[in-house]
């Protein structure tokens, strides 16, 4: 059973994340979502979009498709763009990095995640609120 669900089309540009961290932040205000569980899934989100961004593809319409849904408990996070995604495995996490840590962060964070390639790339987040 879906309590509450929004799915939104936004621009394949850098600005993005900030812009989705912004709706999500207000559609679990509006769910009375405690900020812990909130910050999660803004960091969460961010790094599954940066990581569209930076490896995707754009939709037709120079577009990316996210979603998020509370389900039984559960926040739900989506991104889906027109790429095929290859190498989709969290690396070592590395401290002095300057990149490659968005999977093993979503990894670290959320309590599921998987890949979907059957129509471009969808990655799926998973997170309990409390």
């Amino acid at each position: 059973m879906v309590q509450s669900r929004d799915l939104v089309r936004l621009p394949f540009e850098s600005s993005t994340p900030g812009i989705a961290r912004t709706k999500l932040a207000a559609f679990l205000t509006r769910n009375r979502t405690d900020l812990a569980a909130i910050d999660n899934a803004l960091i969460v989100l961010s790094e599954m979009i940066a990581n569209a961004v930076a490896h995707g593809t754009p939709d037709q319409d120079g577009t990316m498709e996210i979603g998020w849904a509370i389900e039984e408990g559960h926040l739900l996070l989506s991104v889906r763009d027109s790429g095929h995604g290859v190498d989709m495995v969290p690396r070592p996490f590395d401290e002095d990095s300057l990149g490659g840590r968005g999977l093993s962060i979503i990894s670290r964070v959320a309590d599921k995640w998987s890949v979907d390639l059957s129509e471009g790339t969808c990655v799926r987040a998973e997170l309990t609120l409390a």
